[in-house]
């Protein structure tokens, strides 16, 4: 069986729920990753902070960021078991963060160092 990553993208960085939203999300993410967790299919998970970022650049430059000004921004991820890409889509399609106009899942094999022979 495969790890793939399941990679939540914000179509808006810009909106930013109110602690009430946040806490209704939390749970709906919450009962989404025991769903995966009781087919014993999740592997880890975490979400991802925009304050006290940093972009590395190509000619070794940092900046600070990303910034939630930026159109599409990263807001974590979970790893997850599955026989395929079609099998991880599937458990793509019930997160919570698609509730979100524009929010996608990217879903990506993870290739570890002995697959890579």
């Amino acid at each position: 069986m495969d790890e793939f990553m399941l990679i939540f993208r914000h179509e808006d960085g810009k909106k930013i729920a109110s602690p009430e939203q946040m806490q209704i999300w939390m749970k709906a993410t919450m009962d989404w990753i025991g769903g995966i967790a009781a087919q014993n299919k999740f592997v880890l998970g975490n979400g991802l902070l925009f304050d006290d970022a940093r972009v590395v650049h190509h000619n070794k430059m940092v900046t600070n960021g990303p910034f939630g000004e930026i159109k599409e921004t990263l807001g974590g991820y979970i790893i997850v078991k599955a026989e395929s890409a079609d099998e991880a889509a599937s458990f793509a399609k019930d997160c919570p963060i698609l509730g979100g106009e524009g929010n996608t899942v990217e879903v990506r094999k993870i290739i570890r160092g002995e697959d890579m022979h």
